[in-house]
């Protein structure tokens, strides 16, 4: 700890820290433009000037960058001081001699960075009169878009791009006062963090291109604390709604989980939630050719109830992406024995597995920010940028950190942020990567091993031998990979903290228990190690933590006439199992009801279909792959601006229908009266109580505003409904209200922050108000709660190990490749991810296509149980002999170990990007979305 005195006014502060970053966790008010709290300084703008004094009997001072200036004990500044007020004002309006202070027509406006900066400094008149240096946009892709007078050279988004991210293809170009950002081309840009560039650069430069379509300036957009859904990271967002339409998702703080930045699928991904072909009101066949009769929520009740009540037996399937409490009412509703996660048996036994290791191998699961504090990583069967990419962006910077290190040696501060990476060049911690094709981190890793999914599980079962003689030894282990074996374990033994990442993606248990194993060796030999397991979907923890039986499981109580109804709850069935089953078991169930938001294949199928809220319209708890239970609520009441809607939560559906079959009064139900059942049905979801605030949380008496006290036009919106001013809706279920009337403050600290606003930071450094310090937790805590964790008892070792991999005669063994864009079923019908998705392609390694006599770009028929698919052929040196590579996302499910045939094309539909037309149709991919 450090004393400074800022104004003649004493504060302790961390030592640690410079003085921009001190100063700004005390609440006082510096500007500042390069700086950035994940980034660090490197004293680019001038911008955050103060004047610093020898001593007590100094008056005159000098003037020093805060950015750049340690905190050390007993420092004397002044931010007031008029030399350095004049110094700030100056500097603003120099960077500002070639804007086109277009504020008026600029997407940024409203909420920027420049715009605070401006204010804070004073800065109010234009006195440059002569021609100003102007630039030519870039075309940069379906996200981002393009704005180079804008610049004012702060060289953040270069610094996060290329030096954070890892990004190769945005860099500055020119010299002076001609620099310009952007790439040596114009075309997409490659990193899949691209997005943060919009809340990364302090101007309008970098845009968000979604919401240029329909854009609605900050003010007049309504938010929602929420999760992403698009993986099992669990990031925070939030998503900003105007007329009924999320516009926009930005990044939402949380200390323990993504801090700053989002991967772009989950920023980008939302399109699904506005898509105009969505089912609005409950839809009725009496046989699936028949057309679809809209029903209102009654008769709809009555006709749903009638059918369960005169089932036989009625089969539950529940989802991934649905929240703890729909599939808890679902199951309610069913019976505990008739209830399916809707998950396949094999990622449903990967799921069971990861759940025990975490419980049993000896190593804590990490929070995301605590990856960045291991100093080598082993990882066994993931790329991490295409299955979980924040985790990926995490690794990253826990792998460069050893640049720091070396930094601290020689008395470098880590805030320091060029004289770091000068120093640390390319030294990075310990990075083991073992996959079948070529990752999106093997540019920092130590060494990467092409494997097949067996094969990598032996290289970890070797580690976990090299670490702890009394692990299994591998049987005819290849000299080669016994002495990789060696080095990997040595370099994790010789880490202060080592890390074990493995996951579900490659549908292997056995490369999961290959991590559990080495995570195992290293808690025995007392490691302060983690192990860390990928999920697939958004709440894939917490419904194998909630318990359920496999999908196949289900289609065999349907097929096999020991069942005759089924409800579905937002799943496409389509997505995960071949599509002649799913045919034949929708057309022998006597009764389909379906809830989702999307129109599915499977909502197709339904006898009564049920118009289910999008986690931008429902409040629910999602567990993330740390085992974090989080909240997300309601950003925006649907029937507020389209009264004709029936949208409601499927919790509340299924509530509802359980209480007309079993004829009771339905009366009402709160999101809290549902969790709490959730928590006491589940002994270990029993904490997710603890996960947010209950409905009657109030701040000085206040509900919390989902709405900036600026938001306007309330009575415009409706007026082609009604011009008087309408009531707004009234939220029982969370502690918002739709409204600007309520807290938004950040004085009275609070975990659910629907928006980043405190006076004179409209931007999302406003962030910087609502934390304990920059860069630290927020004020009141980190939203969520932790459910996993070791359990005391002893550890034993897996010990049927894999034979290795053996490629056959005229078969390939399938491998599903994850992939960020179009491999994940809701945001795959967002049009700017469509559009960034690159084309469905086999992947087959040289060798075997010498052997089947094809070139790259070919078309090639995989002929598996699950069906047939024509895909082009894309070439792998890497890939090992005997495998065949197919991207996730595609129809028909492939199931990654299974065995399939290739031969040529035969007649059948047209492919399109993987998909046949016909599919395409049936899953509705040609009709068009709002973003």
């Amino acid at each position: 700890m450090a004393t400074i005195h800022v104004d003649g006014q004493s504060y302790d502060v961390d030592g640690a820290d410079n003085l921009l970053s001190a100063c700004l966790s005390l609440g006082l008010d510096v500007p500042y433009f390069c700086w950035h709290p994940a980034m660090g300084s490197v004293g680019a703008c001038r911008q955050c000037a103060v004047k610093q004094y020898k001593d007590a009997d100094d008056t005159r001072g000098m003037l020093v960058m805060s950015c750049m200036t340690p905190a050390a004990d007993d420092s004397r500044i002044s931010i007031n001081d008029d030399e350095a007020r004049e110094f700030r004002a100056s500097v603003i309006e120099w960077l500002m001699i070639n804007h086109p202070h277009d504020c008026p027509v600029c997407e940024e406006g409203g909420h920027c960075h420049l715009q605070d900066m401006t204010v804070m400094t004073g800065h109010d008149r234009r006195r440059y009169r002569f021609r100003k240096r102007t630039h030519r946009n870039q075309y940069l892709g379906p996200f981002i878009a393009h704005e180079m007078n804008r610049c004012i050279t702060c060289y953040r988004c270069v610094r996060f791009y290329r030096d954070y991210a890892g990004g190769t293809d945005l860099g500055a170009f020119g010299a002076n006062s001609n620099i310009y950002f952007g790439r040596h081309q114009e075309g997409v840009l490659e990193s899949v963090f691209s997005g943060n560039l919009t809340e990364v650069c302090p101007t309008g430069v970098f845009t968000d291109q979604t919401h240029s379509e329909r854009y609605t300036r900050k003010w007049d957009l309504q938010f929602a604390p929420s999760i992403c859904h698009q993986c099992a990271s669990g990031c925070n967002i939030s998503p900003g709604e105007r007329y009924g339409d999320i516009r926009r998702i930005e990044n939402r703080y949380h200390g323990e989980v993504n801090r700053y930045f989002l991967c772009d699928r989950g920023r980008f991904g939302y399109g699904y939630v506005n898509r105009s072909d969505r089912p609005l009101r409950p839809e009725w066949r009496i046989d699936r050719n028949d057309a679809a009769l809209n029903l209102e929520v009654d008769a709809a009740l009555d006709r749903g109830a009638d059918l369960l009540r005169n089932a036989r037996r009625v089969i539950g399937i529940g989802s991934p992406r649905a929240s703890l409490e729909s599939n808890h009412q679902l199951r309610e509703l069913v019976g505990e024995g008739n209830f399916s996660t809707g998950i396949a048996a094999q990622e449903l036994v990967c799921l069971a597995t990861m759940q025990a290791l975490n419980q049993s191998c000896g190593l804590p699961t990490p929070t995301l920010r605590d990856v960045e504090d291991h100093d080598a990583v082993l990882v066994l069967g993931e790329d991490l940028i295409a299955s979980a990419a924040r985790v990926g962006l995490t690794v990253r910077q826990a792998v460069t950190a050893r640049r720091t290190e070396l930094a601290a040696e020689r008395d470098i501060p880590s805030w320091n942020d060029d004289a770091v990476r000068t120093l640390g060049q390319d030294s990075y911690h310990p990075l083991f990567i073992a996959y079948p094709i070529a990752s999106g981190l093997d540019d920092i890793s130590t060494a990467s091993w092409r494997l097949a999914p067996d094969d990598i599980a032996r290289l970890g079962f070797a580690v976990a031998h090299a670490i702890d003689a009394t692990a299994p030894a591998v049987e005819g282990l290849e000299e080669a990979t016994r002495r990789e074996a060696e080095t990997i374990a040595e370099r994790l033994l010789e880490a202060r903290r080592p890390l074990v990442i493995s996951g579900g993606s490659l549908g292997s248990p056995m490369v999961i228990e290959a991590a559990g194993s080495v995570a195992r060796a290293l808690s025995r030999q007392t490691r302060q190690g983690s192990l860390l397991l990928v999920r697939g979907e958004a709440n894939s923890t917490g419904l194998t933590m909630l318990g359920g039986e496999s999908l196949e499981w289900a289609f065999d109580e349907l097929e096999n006439a020991h069942a005759d109804a089924v409800v579905v709850l937002e799943n496409d069935l389509y997505q995960r199992a071949p599509r002649e089953r799913v045919d034949a078991v929708l057309a022998r169930a006597e009764t389909v009801i379906v809830l989702d938001h999307q129109r599915t294949g499977t909502w197709q199928h339904a006898h009564l279909g049920l118009p289910a809220a999008a986690f931008s319209e429902a409040d629910g708890t999602l567990v993330s792959l740390e085992g974090r239970a989080q909240r997300f609520f309601q950003v925006f009441d649907p029937r507020y601006i389209r009264p004709e809607t029936r949208i409601h939560e499927s919790w509340r559906w299924l509530h509802a229908l359980r209480a007309e079959v079993l004829r009771h009064d339905v009366g009402e139900v709160t999101f809290d009266t549902v969790t709490r059942a959730c928590a006491e049905r589940y002994p270990e979801l029993h904490d997710i109580l603890d996960a947010s605030p209950s409905a009657d949380y109030r701040v000085r008496g206040l509900k919390l505003a989902r709405e900036p006290h600026r938001y306007s036009g309330r009575t415009a919106m409706r007026a082609h409904l009604d011009v008087s001013e309408p009531r707004a809706s009234q939220d029982v279920d969370s502690p918002l209200t739709f409204s600007m009337e309520g807290y938004n403050g950040f004085d009275r600290p609070r975990e659910e922050v629907a928006f980043a606003w405190a006076p004179g930071w409209n931007s999302p450094q406003a962030w910087n108000k609502f934390t304990d310090e920059v860069g630290g937790h927020l004020s009141a805590g980190d939203p969520g709660v932790r459910l996993l964790h070791p359990r005391p008892g002893k550890y034993e070792y897996f010990i049927a190990l894999p034979e290795r991999f053996t490629p056959r005669d005229s078969a390939w063994q399938i491998v599903v490749l994850p992939r960020l864009f179009g491999g994940e079923e809701t945001s795959s019908r967002a049009a700017p991810i469509v559009e960034r998705t690159a084309p469905a392609a086999l992947r087959l390694s040289v060798d075997d296509a010498q052997q089947l006599g094809c070139s790259e770009g070919d078309l090639l028929s995989v002929f598996t149980g699950s069906g047939r698919i024509n895909l082009p052929v894309q070439l792998d040196a890497a890939l090992p002999a005997g495998l065949i590579g197919v991207p996730a996302g595609i129809e028909p499910a492939f199931v990654s170990g299974d065995w399939a045939e290739l031969g040529p094309v035969m007649i059948g539909p047209v492919m399109n990007n993987g998909h046949d037309a016909e599919a395409m149709a049936r899953r509705g991919d040609e009709t068009g979305d709002r973003r």
